[in-house]
């Protein structure tokens, strides 16, 4: 049952818009629901080393960390900034060829130098560990799968959202268009960012 409580406020939490999920939307806009979906794996494995952070007991000592937590929060800024200038001078899949793991390196990339998400493991996670379920490192390994597949989840859901924007074809203009409005969101997710307390 408690799982089940867990997973549904994962969801929850996985769903809300933020920058992995919106380049997941944007892969599945420009490369297809299976290269997207494919691209998610980056992130699930940047929230694996986190969860295995926590499970070792470093998450909450990097949390701890204003400099750590400093580090990462301007190396994310810095990515969110690359992105948005990348998207605004290259045009995926019409002129330009696409590297292939491109999108599964952003996805990580975002993902790990994302202090929110480390602070999920580190707050959000172990308010659902009961010292009374058993040993804490496997309830935290426990809950960081489910949490995975929550994430997952709510990737799945935004690749699908920008697949079925693909299908509904698009003209170059207002593939422009959405691409500009992209990379003004991921700009401005780098501006919150950045001006946010660590």
């Amino acid at each position: 049952m408690w799982l089940a409580v867990f997973f549904g406020a994962s969801v929850l939490v996985a769903l809300t818009p933020g920058a992995n999920n919106l380049l997941g939307m944007h892969h599945g806009v420009h490369h297809g629901p299976l290269r997207a979906a494919t691209a998610l794996l980056g992130r699930l494995a940047a929230f694996s080393l986190m969860v295995g952070a926590v499970v070792a007991g470093l998450g909450p000592v990097l949390a701890a960390s204003h400099t750590a937590l400093t580090v990462i929060k301007w190396a994310g800024v810095a990515y969110l900034v690359y992105l948005a200038v990348r998207i605004l001078t290259t045009r995926e899949n019409v002129e330009t060829p696409v590297r292939r793991g491109t999108p599964l390196r952003k996805e990580f990339l975002v993902a790990i130098t994302n202090p929110k998400a480390l602070l999920i493991f580190t707050a959000f996670v172990p308010q659902f560990v009961d010292p009374d379920r058993g040993p804490i490192p496997w309830q935290l390994a426990t809950l960081g799968a489910v949490y995975l597949a929550a994430e997952a989840l709510a990737g799945t859901a935004y690749v699908a959202l920008g697949a079925g924007i693909r299908k509904a074809g698009l003209t170059r203009r207002a593939k422009a268009r959405l691409d500009k409005g992209t990379a003004a969101v991921l700009l401005g997710m780098a501006g919150v960012l950045a001006t946010s307390r660590t």
